[in-house]
């Protein structure tokens, strides 16, 4: 039986080395307290927030990390423009009651000499795995690291990133991580647009026509469990994004919902399916899913 959550009149304590990290756990421990992790990389936006709550709804004390992770950029992707707002980022974590926030240096993360690389073959390789090779590799490292550090008896992260959440639960799975792993359902804005902090790259015009991208995803659905065939209800999907003027569009993906493994494009849906999409709107990458069974 988890304790009351904590209290949102103090100001979370912020720690930003492993044995400071590890004393201020040991600490809530030696109180009788547990721990609900969610790691972030900051710009914190309302689907943060929700993770927050689930964590708080599992233990004691919220433990929320800020750690903008270089190992899972490629070089021309966004790392130094990735937005950094640490200061508001603790003002929302406070308000929600965050118990203790970890904002680690990457020297801290990445000391000198360390070579050790995590990688989850099989449901990394797909998707994401195709058009961004570099990622989940650092994502799996960063993570295990991360979930080791802060021994929480639950972390959450987002069903947003569902690819990225059958990774790591492999990985903890693996390599025999006691954390407890659990998603928390897209939180999505008023439109559907599921929330990100690269929305706010978005122009007002972009953000407008960016509500596509769910919009076809649901069409998708909806065609899927009226018994059509995967093939055709895909293209249609792929058309309607482009007449919303995405372009290029990495992935739009019916798959097995934990393997991710492709389903037949010429039958209809046999069981529960995941569909997973990834496309760019005047340079942003958005990424979506969505659950169906037929």
């Amino acid at each position: 039986m988890t304790q009351p959550p904590r209290s949102s009149s103090a100001p979370p304590l912020i720690v930003r080395s492993i044995a400071d990290l590890r004393a201020a756990v040991a600490r809530i421990r030696a109180a009788g307290g547990t721990i609900g992790f969610v790691p972030t990389m900051g710009a914190l936006h309302d689907g943060h927030l929700a993770l927050v709550r689930a964590a708080q709804a599992e233990a004691s004390h919220a433990l929320v990390s800020i750690f903008v992770n270089p190992a899972q950029f490629a070089p021309h992707e966004d790392l130094d423009r990735y937005p950094r707002t640490e200061a508001a980022d603790v003002a929302r974590l406070a308000e929600a009651g965050c118990a203790l926030v970890y904002a680690p240096a990457v020297a801290e993360m990445y000391p000198p000499g360390a070579v050790t690389r995590v990688r989850v073959p099989g449901v990394s390789a797909p998707l994401e795995g195709q058009f961004r090779p570099h990622f989940f590799e650092g994502v799996a490292t960063v993570v295990t690291k991360l979930l080791i550090q802060a021994g929480a008896d639950v972390a959450v992260f987002g069903e947003k990133d569902w690819q990225q959440l059958q990774v790591i639960r492999r990985l903890a799975a693996d390599l025999d991580i006691p954390t407890r792993i659990i998603g928390a359902p897209t939180e999505r804005d008023t439109d559907g647009l599921a929330l990100s902090s690269r929305n706010a790259y978005l122009s007002p015009e972009a953000r407008a026509r960016a509500v596509a991208l769910p919009q076809a995803l649901l069409a998708l659905k909806a065609d899927l469990e009226s018994g059509a065939v995967v093939g055709p209800s895909v293209a249609r999907a792929l058309a309607a994004l482009a007449a919303a003027g995405f372009g290029p569009v990495d992935y739009v993906a019916v798959c097995e919902p934990h393997t991710l493994e492709a389903l037949p494009d010429d039958a209809p849906l046999a069981g529960p399916a995941r569909l997973l999409a990834a496309a760019w709107l005047d340079g942003t990458r958005l990424i979506d899913n969505l659950g169906v069974a037929p």
